[in-house]
């Protein structure tokens, strides 16, 4: 007898991002976001302004996903959502509407850690691509987190490296707003460094114990840097940018792949992935897939999409969830921290 389909509504609301994705077993029917471009007139996201918007799209983004979906909100066999880590008054948004919508339709709530559905994105059923297989180590590395994960099944995952001040997505960031882009910066920095070269300037690299990042010396380096010499040559940073950006990028990229390669070769896994917004940067993907042909790893890249906040991440997790009966009651509450060892099950 076939097993009955399982159909998830997803939400994520961790930040700027509102998006509604729908699940069919491990196979996304829609993956919708709506993004909030306010922000990048105050130079980083605004909290207070993010939950705003978040109550205004949520209920159309959901809509939409259902729509495109071609099912019908009575189809939905459960709601996963993001409980945290994020922004507090984004994450109450997305719960509220979970709470709402779960007694609304009589349908369990799943409550995801959106750290652990970056990492379970590449479980999605996506035209036959690979998966890792367990164990394997997973760089996440975002706007607001750098960690190396070890994954030993869909639910069981351990944090054994993470930064101990700044992500290098900020890092990215807030190199990219010395340099005089607008938020948010990553994305151009990887851009221009396409057309540098890496090897220009030199900037410092933390030495830390353990698999453990660190990422506020190298901003303070690159500030110094800067000032010095736009001292000498006010048009330093215009007459370099290429330069510039691919030296930075490089930094920052060789600071991950060194904890990263320390880890494979001290644990002896060469099954590697990569998860969250930066990895989406072209620079890292290239050092990768160069280090995975001399390392003999096998390496996984999400896709694109999957890359940044999106519910489709959160849906797969909670499919992961649904299969061994673990929801949230009516009780539960969004919040701000929360690591993977918490939610191990």
């Amino acid at each position: 007898m076939r097993q009955k389909d399982i159909i998830i509504l997803g939400i994520e609301s961790s930040c700027d991002d509102t998006s509604a994705a729908i699940l069919k077993n491990s196979t996304i029917l829609s993956n919708l976001i709506a993004r909030q471009e306010i922000h990048e007139n105050y130079g980083g996201v605004v909290p207070e302004l993010a939950s705003r918007a978040h109550q205004q799209n949520i209920i159309p983004v959901v809509d939409a996903a259902i729509r495109k979906a071609g099912i019908t909100k009575n189809d939905i066999d459960a709601i996963a959502f993001t409980r945290g880590p994020g922004l507090m008054g984004s994450l109450v948004v997305g719960t509220s509407f979970s709470k709402a919508f779960s007694l609304a339709m009589n349908i369990p709530m799943i409550d995801v850690n959106h750290m652990v559905g970056h990492v379970l994105a590449h479980f999605i059923d996506d035209d036959g691509k690979e998966k890792p297989k367990f164990p394997f180590l997973c760089l996440t590395v975002s706007g607001g987190h750098t960690q190396i994960v070890l994954v030993e099944d869909y639910l069981k995952m351990s944090v054994i490296g993470t930064t101990i001040d700044d992500a290098a997505g900020e890092a990215f960031d807030k190199a990219a707003k010395m340099l005089g882009f607008p938020y948010p910066g990553g994305p151009l920095v990887d851009k221009h460094a396409k057309n540098g070269n890496p090897l220009k300037f030199e900037f410092s690299k933390p030495n830390i114990p353990n698999y453990d990042y660190s990422f506020s010396g190298l901003k303070t380096s690159i500030l110094y840097f800067l000032q010095k010499q736009l001292k000498l040559n006010e048009h330093f940073i215009a007459e370099n940018l290429d330069d510039l950006c691919a030296s930075i990028q490089k930094t920052i990229i060789d600071i991950l792949m060194k904890k990263l390669l320390k880890a494979s070769q001290e644990l002896n896994i060469s099954e590697i992935a990569i998860a969250g917004g930066v990895s989406a940067n072209s620079g890292l993907r290239d050092a990768l897939t160069k280090l995975s042909s001399e390392k003999k790893w096998n390496v996984y890249f999400p896709k694109f999409e999957y890359c940044t906040d999106n519910a489709a991440m959160i849906a797969i997790t909670g499919k992961y969830m649904f299969e061994k009966g673990i929801f949230a009651d009516h009780s539960i509450t969004a919040t701000a921290r929360y690591s993977i060892s918490e939610f191990n099950l």
